[in-house]
């Protein structure tokens, strides 16, 4: 899986509307000042390592939440934090391009909407903490996740109904996903959050695995339940709320790619699974950025198509073979 993903990751830097020689891609690395070299380190590369880090963090939050609400169907935007950062934005774009002198703070500023959509997944993390402190059992908290996202997509639409034609075409753009308009800057932000909530989750790897046996069996062997879900959902926010605020909502990545994985690596031991997950789902995100390219032309199609239109058959195709699915 690592030989995969590195081979991905460098058809990615390679493969796009310009070729480029593998030779030119060593010397812009290496310092050398080439023809290619702003292509390759102010877009291609940044593009590349923001889908590792993409893939691989709504990777591990869907695995997180499969198996801490122990259903299949689970992933990384249950919790509504999607939901909330996508809110924020339309709030932005909106009220933003109906203000002129707002609009110009907000859209000549790179970081706005990162900024926006990190404080709506933000209040929403804090309100699911919140209720999460007088909630005991999963699936009750499961639930209310999925209550807040469709309160908040409710708010979306209305938005929507009434904002005009250009609002609508901006927040459509950001809501189809890119991996592409990541700075350097933005990118290192990316990396610290994404790498301490992978940190989290792999620490809290054998809680993980008693949350597979069930709540009353993991209260059984003395684990305490409530900090193990609390670290568990933070670590879920940070990766997802991360992913949204640089990326926008990507589909599909953290849904499946956890099952794919386990197809192909079957075990239950998180220790293996999360760095097994990482990879798989960087290299997924890698392969659909690659197939939106249309190489040789201007053209990139929308990540989200990409990634639920080549993804989705697949996991089917997989799920038929093995004739069966666990968590």
């Amino acid at each position: 899986m690592s030989l995969v993903l590195a081979l991905l990751f460098l058809l990615d830097v390679l493969v796009g509307s310009v070729s480029i020689p593998f030779k030119e891609v060593l010397s812009s690395l290496a310092g050398e000042s080439t023809t290619f070299s702003d292509i390759l380190l102010q877009f291609r590369l940044p593009k590349a390592i923001t889908c590792v880090l993409a893939g691989g963090a709504l990777a591990t939050g869907g695995l997180l939440m499969q198996t801490l609400f122990r259903n299949p169907l689970a992933g990384p935007d249950v919790l509504g934090l999607s939901s909330g950062a996508s809110l924020m934005v339309a709030i932005l774009v909106f009220i933003g391009q109906a203000n002129t002198g707002l609009s110009l703070v907000l859209f000549n500023n790179p970081w706005s909407i990162a900024l926006g959509a990190s404080l709506g997944s933000g209040v929403i993390f804090i309100l699911i903490m919140a209720i999460a402190q007088y909630i005991r059992d999963n699936t009750s908290l499961l639930i209310i996740g999925l209550m807040v996202s469709a309160v908040t997509s409710s708010l979306v639409s209305v938005l929507q109904f009434i904002g005009n034609a250009e609002d609508l075409q901006t927040f459509m753009i950001w809501t189809l996903g890119n991996v592409g308009s990541t700075s350097w800057n933005e990118l290192i932000v990316l990396g610290v959050v994404v790498c301490c909530g992978i940190a989290i989750a792999y620490f809290s790897s054998k809680s993980l695995n008693i949350w597979l046996l069930g709540e009353n069996y993991a209260q059984g062997l003395g684990m305490k339940v409530a900090r193990s879900r609390f670290w568990t959902v933070v670590s879920t926010g940070l990766l997802t709320g991360a992913v949204t605020a640089f990326c926008g909502p990507i589909a599909f990545v953290g849904l499946a790619v956890p099952h794919l994985v386990r197809l192909v690596v079957p075990t239950t031991n998180h220790k293996i699974l999360i760095p097994a997950v990482i990879c798989g789902g960087a290299s997924l995100l890698l392969l659909c950025d690659l197939l939106a390219q249309i190489p040789g032309s201007t053209q990139v199609l929308p990540l989200n198509a990409v990634t639920s239109l080549i993804g989705a058959p697949v996991v089917i195709w997989m799920i038929i073979k093995s004739k069966r699915i666990r968590v």
